[in-house]
């Protein structure tokens, strides 16, 4: 198991170096500097991706507690470092910032625990986006309630689970509820907190319950000499569980988790700067499309050979993609051209392979017309109509193969044997039932 952790690892780090090295080819060709703009717009998202590839180096662990007021997240760190850290108190919105510190628990993993403000603070729009980045940068996530979910911790809960992040579910305050409540509110957590009616109930790695700052008791004393008195004391924290369930995660699929997340991170960056390349360059290939569009359709109205004028039109579409490329700033080779031409002729539901049949057709009608055109001047005409009609073919099969990869280029580098998105989905079928990654395979397969 951790040699498949250390091979996830080391294949996001291969996905991030590749990102980068793309990004740096443009700098080394002088576009980005001819492009002031553009460089401009990436320098957020190349700054995430550098920041994101350190990260995995360091392999620190990262994890976030949410929740709403007063739920115990700050007590429930707290009793995890073992020492009272982060500041806590009876009044609501003690926490005002998102506050971080590190945890070696057994001595061998290094984790970040990191302290949110309650979900439903004053100053909403500011907390929202707070929360935003710490999930953003989160590997684990911690949503700590203290009884039945409410409909504003439901709704908190959907959009944590939005981000596509593992979560464990921590019912705190138990020391409140007698036994018979504990189990029928942990039955009700287990269903709500999937976040979906029809997903399966938590698995128990997924929801734990704890008494992070259990509330003093009053004890009576029996003296020696048979005299009676009460003082109050306050238990131990009850912890255990959570802190055992954490380490079995991080033990089993911690670097998974980690390259899992640096992944989407990566994804993420790369689809703003492929967004903000679409935007500011949507016209140049709107144009380079329509020019290879014209030039595809006259070369292959004009070239009497049968054979001939499928294989100037093949060319045409290899040269569209490649100047496709240089406009995106993507490197591209005639043979990677050759592969994004043979998938989108596999992807295209036979249009363009219908394209090829109906050249071949006209072609070689076309090739007869000119052959016989001396022997019987109304060839001419037969020929001036195959070339016409095979000319309106080409000229849209072009159009089709443009737009199509232009799409293709948009996000492609997200794809290919070292692109996020790939090695997202090759992690995720390697995962096992029993981690706590294999909730979230549906999820991020269909989000892929």
């Amino acid at each position: 198991m951790r040699n498949l952790q250390e091979t996830h690892l080391n294949r996001a780090r291969a996905s991030l170096r590749q990102a980068l090295s793309w990004y740096g080819y443009l700098r080394k060709s002088g576009q980005l500097s001819s492009n002031p703009e553009l460089a401009g717009l990436m320098k957020p998202e190349l700054e995430a991706l550098n920041s994101t590839l350190n990260k995995l180096d360091s392999n620190i662990i990262r994890i976030a507690a949410f929740g709403l007021v007063s739920r115990g997240k700050s007590a429930v760190l707290n009793a995890l470092l073992g020492e009272k850290i982060l500041q806590t108190g009876p009044l609501n919105g003690v926490t005002q910032w998102p506050r971080s510190v590190r945890w070696q628990p057994g001595g061998k993993v290094l984790v970040e625990l990191i302290d949110t403000p309650g979900l439903d603070e004053i100053e909403g729009e500011s907390r929202a986006d707070m929360a935003r980045e710490v999930v953003h940068q989160a590997d684990l996530i911690l949503f700590v309630v203290s009884g039945d979910i409410t409909r504003t911790e439901y709704q908190a809960l959907l959009s944590l689970r939005e981000a596509q992040k593992p979560l464990i579910l921590v019912f705190n305050k138990i020391d409140l509820y007698p036994d018979t409540d504990q189990g029928a509110i942990y039955q009700n957590l287990q269903q709500l907190g999937a976040g979906n009616p029809q997903a399966k109930p938590l698995l128990p790695d997924e929801i734990v319950m704890v008494a992070a700052e259990p509330a003093p008791m009053e004890v009576r004393v029996e003296w020696p000499d048979g005299g009676v008195s009460y003082e109050w004391e306050t238990p131990p924290p009850q912890v255990d569980e959570l802190k055992e369930t954490i380490l079995n995660i991080l033990n089993r699929e911690g670097r998974s988790l980690l390259a899992l997340n640096a992944l989407i991170q990566a994804r993420d960056a790369e689809a703003a700067i492929a967004q903000k390349t679409i935007d500011l360059r949507e016209q140049e290939a709107e144009n380079i499309i329509w020019q290879f569009t014209k030039y595809k359709a006259l070369a292959v109205m004009l070239n009497p050979i049968a054979f001939l004028d499928i294989l100037g039109g093949t060319v045409a579409d290899l040269a569209l993609i490649r100047a496709l490329a240089r406009l995106y700033g993507l490197p591209m080779t005639s043979y990677e051209a050759g592969k994004i031409l043979k998938t989108i002729l596999f992807s295209s539901g036979g249009l363009l392979l219908g394209e090829l049949g109906s050249s071949l057709l006209l072609g070689l009608g076309k090739s007869t017309a000119a052959i016989t055109s001396g022997d019987n001047p109304s060839n001419i005409t037969a020929f001036a109509g195959s070339a016409i009609a095979q000319a309106g073919i080409a000229g849209y099969g072009a159009y089709s193969v443009g737009k199509a990869a232009q799409v293709y280029l948009e996000k492609g580098c997200t794809w290919g044997q070292l692109g996020a998105s790939s090695v997202i989905q090759e992690i995720l079928s390697q995962v096992d039932q029993n981690t706590i990654l294999y909730r979230l395979r549906q999820e991020l397969g269909l989000k892929l």
